[in-house]
């Protein structure tokens, strides 16, 4: 899921290519999810592009609203010269894609088959939009899993914050430095009673921190992620407010590229669970482990991030280790030879049963299945010609048994 980080690179390059320039073209397809959830539909969203002027507001470049406000961290506003508005939530997969740029990181066009590549629209796209001017510039917005939203909002531009969904939102810790305060954290702190991990996920609290930013902020703050929020002394709160800050603000700065993360952030080794050839351990040598807190999996190390409070009951911890061994390779190692297993005290005691049972039958089991057969046979001799009833009786069960096999194995190739 984009978070605080991604959404600023998608800005970045709205920035760069489409502030400033009239929309000429525009379309979109009807997608119930992605327009009809937030009462809106393709139509409408193509018409209320169509021939505006895009704009960005600059104290305004974090994760929240298509162009350039801040708002949900997965959020991103496009701000038109006159409403309504473009405001898109990017869920779990959505992303902005221009024609020529790779706004997308280098892992996800490893992905991509070469037809892919160059495919436009490209595949999952919901909106699109073409630039007057030369050169022209496309953009697509895609969500493969359409949990993404895009909806329009009718509100003079400056005010779009004060209006739904963004009104509903926390501050953004990059861009709101007059609303994300110590002092702010610390009330919010006081007055739940979550898991500290549960809090920073809570967009309506902080906006734009998804999973591994709230990761990643608790180890550099040392803090364990299912202690309460309200157990926290005023120096952690403090810690733990200018982690929040440091992390997000420098996700940002590199626009998300985690190749020019810090080598000491647990980013670059949190995703080892159940990976080869991953390491499994932090530089210093502290073990990680995961734990499921606030509904998601949270990676931490046990060894640093120390419970000094009370912490939510019930949690599994799983190492990193324990969850990404790998099996033995295929003539690597010998097999053990299966330990001898001890007679079983009931099972004698079931065939006695048994043996009880079958003594007080009229005839034995083999002795019945001959009866079977043979009665089976006279009944047959009375309704075949005079020749065949003369043939040996042993012929006639070995013709038995092998209709008998006939039928089985037709009913094993049918299934």
């Amino acid at each position: 899921m984009p978070e605080i980080a991604e959404v600023a690179r998608i800005v970045h390059f709205l920035k760069l290519t489409l502030v400033g320039k009239r929309i000429a073209q525009a379309s979109a397809i009807d997608d119930s999810n992605v327009f009809g959830k937030v009462g809106t539909t393709g139509a409408d969203v193509a018409a209320a592009l169509k021939g505006k002027k895009a704009s960005l507001l600059p104290e305004h470049p974090s994760p929240q609203c298509l162009m350039p406000e801040s708002c949900i961290g997965h959020i991103r506003r496009l701000t038109l010269e006159k409403p309504p508005h473009l405001v898109m939530h990017f869920g779990m997969t959505g992303w902005v894609h221009i024609r020529g740029e790779k706004t997308a990181y280098t892992n996800y066009y490893k992905k991509m088959k070469e037809s892919d590549l160059e495919q436009w629209p490209p595949k999952f796209w919901k909106f699109q939009i073409i630039t007057e001017g030369d050169p022209e510039v496309e953009v697509a917005f895609t969500d493969a899993r359409r949990f993404g939203r895009v909806r329009l909002v009718d509100c003079p531009g400056d005010d779009i914050r004060k209006h739904s969904p963004l009104v509903e939102n926390g501050p953004d810790p990059v861009v709101d430095k007059d609303r994300f305060t110590e002092e702010y954290l610390q009330k919010k702190m006081k007055t739940r009673h979550v898991p500290i991990k549960a809090l920073l996920l809570d967009q309506t609290m902080i906006s734009g921190i998804g999973n591994w930013v709230a990761d990643e902020t608790l180890y550099q703050a040392k803090i364990h992620p299912e202690q309460y929020c309200d157990d926290f002394n005023d120096e952690e709160i403090s810690t733990l407010y200018q982690n929040i800050r440091y992390v997000c603000q420098t996700a940002v700065d590199k626009l998300g590229d985690s190749d020019e993360f810090p080598d000491h952030w647990l980013f670059n080794y949190r995703w080892g669970k159940g990976a080869k050839d991953t390491a499994t351990k932090l530089p210093n040598g502290e073990k990680l482990a995961f734990i499921t807190v606030g509904g998601r999996t949270s990676c931490y190390a046990p060894g640093v991030q120390k419970k000094t409070g009370r912490v939510a009951p019930g949690v599994k911890e799983e190492t990193v280790e324990s969850a990404k061994k790998d099996p033995p390779k295929k003539g690597s190692v010998k097999k053990e030879a299966p330990k001898p297993r001890k007679p079983s005290r009931k099972a004698p005691q079931k065939i006695k049963d048994e043996e009880q049972s079958d003594e007080s039958d009229a005839e034995p089991p083999k002795k019945k299945r001959r009866s079977k057969a043979l009665d089976k046979g006279k009944m047959n001799l009375s309704t075949v010609p005079e020749k065949i009833k003369e043939a040996p009786a042993e012929g006639r069960r070995r013709s038995t048994r092998l209709s008998g096999k006939s039928g089985d194995a037709q009913t094993s190739s049918y299934w």
